[in-house]
């Protein structure tokens, strides 16, 4: 345990499971007070109690609007403030051109997109002066991926909406940037990809092995504290090199 946030207000969306759950896990651990958020209470419940170090859980929806709102009243109510917002929620989901539905569309794009916009914009009035704001984007944004290529074009579409954030705020004091994940072992990924099937994604890497929710944690860590008081508007690919391939 370290305490590079000792003291600091952080709050990790979709934080229950995954890349999420690893953030939230490093930020408590650094000394941080963890809000996160989940749609499922079990999993939260789950979350909160692996997390520890007084995490609190809060059911919500990132494509929603009202749930951002309701979560910012209670963070609000509680300590006034924001020292760290990693909006992490997403959705993915494979679809063929020619099969991409509206709802797959909608839900990609309200998670990935929508969420991320409000999530920020609605948090603009609590983030304090010197606050790190963290937007989970993928090595999918500038890659050509097959079937996937409606959630790698959300993920473009965040690395833009920061390269402006990080203009019109400028003088609030406040550092935004993104976070690339590349291939790495969630529940989501194994949800997607069987076992037998990771081999060959792990051949596209060249550490040689996947990424863990550790790995995209700590990296998260950096960006949060005062370690990066001078990085604004990056892209930190943690992807094994996998961008390179």
């Amino acid at each position: 345990m370290g305490n590079k946030l000792e003291g600091k207000i952080a709050v990790v969306t979709g934080g229950s499971a995954g890349i999420g759950l690893g953030i939230a896990k490093a930020f408590a651990a650094d000394g941080a007070q963890v809000f996160i958020t989940g749609r499922r209470q079990a999993e939260l419940d789950k979350a909160v109690a692996e997390i520890g170090n007084g995490a609190v859980g809060i059911q919500a929806d990132a494509s929603s609007l009202a749930d951002f709102d309701r979560l910012y009243a209670t963070v609000k109510a509680s300590y006034g403030h924001i020292d760290v917002l990693a909006l992490n929620a997403g959705f993915f989901d494979f679809a063929k051109l020619g099969e991409v539905t509206e709802d797959h569309f909608d839900k990609t794009y309200n998670t990935n997109v929508k969420g991320m916009l409000f999530g920020f914009q609605k948090a603009l009035p609590l983030l304090s002066n010197g606050a790190s704001v963290i937007l989970t984007g993928s090595i999918a944004a500038f890659k050509g991926m097959p079937s996937l290529w409606v959630y790698s074009s959300t993920k473009a579409a965040v690395r833009n909406m920061v390269r402006a954030w990080i203009l019109e705020t400028k003088g609030l004091g406040i550092r935004i940037n993104v976070l690339n994940p590349g291939h790495t072992l969630t529940p989501g990924f194994s949800n997607l990809l069987p076992a037998e099937a990771h081999a060959g994604v792990i051949d596209t890497i060249p550490l040689g092995r996947l990424g863990s929710a550790e790995d995209l944690g700590k990296a998260a860590l950096f960006l949060a504290s005062d370690d990066s008081a001078y990085v604004n508007g990056i892209e930190l690919d943690v992807d094994g090199g996998a961008a390179q391939y």
